[in-house]
Order: structure tokens, then C-alpha cells, then sequence
């Protein structure tokens, strides 16, 4: 792809901004802090100005119907391991799309689709990357950076343009069981938590919809859409 770039000091969210100004084209816009800036639902991002990788991509999939639109989620999520791998070990997806070093979160991502009939027609992909923050004073419960990981400086451009050269990449391939060779404790039985409460479940497969298939420990297959279950970490 060919990206036009946007730099901004500050924004309240790089979504936002893509939501009011992005056109046709593939679009990125960076910034050093963002005043709103959000997960998934109601979560907030912790980031110091000018310490991390906060930005959005704009782009408009030509091959992605929507009933496979999971597959941008695999795509984006994938491409930060890879670039990761770079400087660090131990980097997983946490399902759907969070990316962990160990039991750290290091990065977040947001994806909101328009979609047009049964096609999607753009989507916006948010992206916070814990880059050389050194110290996180939020209540969020597991945050790691880059830099207190590996005790050295990163370049947040090099880092940005190499996610963007993997995922340009990576959209166009079949990844599914890359991605599902990359999921946090993919193998054996660990906690997890729903609405009826908590129980011990292994990993059994990802859909390409997007939901996760859990067996828990008395053999019950159990599906879940995002936000129906929570890992217990």
C-alpha cells in the first residue's frame, strides 16, 4: 500500500481524527498524546506524551467480505508480533487482538468497521504500542512497555513503519493458523471467568468469525463472542 502519513502533537483519539477527516486513501495518523484516547467499550489508554506508538490506520480491503472481517483483526495483530520479535521474545495475541509479553499487555488494539452491504468498505485501526514508557501510574492492571522490557530506547518511527510493512503483507495472505499458533495460553487449561461465573477451560480454536471455542475441564464446549468471556490473569 501507499500511506500518506499525518502527524498531530495531540488529538483527543487518532479514530476520532480518521472518523472526521479520512478520505479514499491509505491513511495514518500519528500522534504524541491522545486526551481520549480508548479501548475496546469503556477502557482507557494510559500513555505518556511523546512516549509510545499511538495511531491509526485507514484503509479500504478490496478481498475482506464482511463476514470475514476477523480476518483485519488476525492481520494487524500479527503484524505488531512480528515487529516485536525484533527486539523482544515471548510476544502473544491475547484474544481477540490484545498483544502480551508474557502476562504484560503491551499494546491495544481498535478496529471499527464500516461496512457496505456484504463487503467492508473501510476500516479504522487503532493502535496503542507501550513503546519507552517507564513507569505506568494507572490502575490498569498488567501494562509492560518495550522499554522495561528490553532497558533500551526504540525508534517509535522504525517500529511504525515496519508494523505497516507487515501488514500491508499479511492482509492478503491466509494467516488463521499463524494467528492461532500465536494465542495466549493456547495450550492447557487456565482460568476464565463468564457470566454464569468461573471455570477452567483449554483453548480448543478460534472461528474466522472471530469467536473463541473453549472445552473446559468436565469436557462442555463452550463459544464465546468478545466481551462474553474474560481471561483470569
Amino acid at each position: 500500500m501507499n500511506w500518506e502519513f499525518v502527524h498531530i502533537d495531540e488529538t483527543d483519539s487518532t479514530n476520532q481524527w480518521l472518523r472526521k477527516h479520512g478520505g479514499d486513501g491509505n491513511l495514518v495518523v500519528v500522534t504524541d498524546y491522545q486526551t481520549a484516547g480508548r479501548g475496546c467499550g469503556e477502557n482507557r489508554w494510559e500513555s505518556e506524551r511523546g512516549q509510545n506508538l499511538l495511531f491509526s490506520v485507514l484503509i479500504h480491503p478490496q478481498n475482506v467480505p464482511a463476514a470475514r472481517q476477523f480476518h483485519i483483526s488476525m492481520a494487524v495483530s500479527l503484524a505488531i508480533c512480528e515487529a516485536l520479535e525484533q527486539y523482544i521474545g515471548d510476544v502473544s495475541i491475547k484474544w481477540p487482538n490484545d498483544i502480551y509479553w508474557r502476562n504484560g499487555k503491551i499494546a491495544g488494539i481498535l478496529i471499527e468497521n464500516t461496512l457496505q452491504g456484504t463487503v467492508i468498505k473501510d476500516s479504522i485501526i487503532g493502535v496503542g504500542l507501550n513503546v519507552n514508557q517507564r513507569e505506568f501510574r494507572s490502575d490498569a492492571p498488567n501494562p509492560v512497555s518495550l522499554y522495561q522490557i528490553s532497558g533500551q530506547e526504540t525508534d517509535r518511527d522504525a517500529l511504525l513503519n515496519d508494523i505497516l510493512q507487515r501488514l500491508d503483507q499479511l492482509l492478503g495472505q491466509d494467516i488463521r493458523s499463524h494467528y492461532l499458533s500465536r494465542l495466549y495460553r493456547r495450550k492447557g487449561f487456565h482460568p476464565y471467568v463468564d457470566a454464569e461465573g468461573a471455570f477452567m477451560a483449554e483453548m480448543t480454536d478460534v472461528r474466522e468469525d472471530g469467536h473463541l471455542v473453549l472445552s473446559d475441564d468436565a469436557g462442555k464446549e463452550r463459544i464465546y463472542a468478545f466481551k462474553e468471556v474474560q481471561f483470569v490473569i
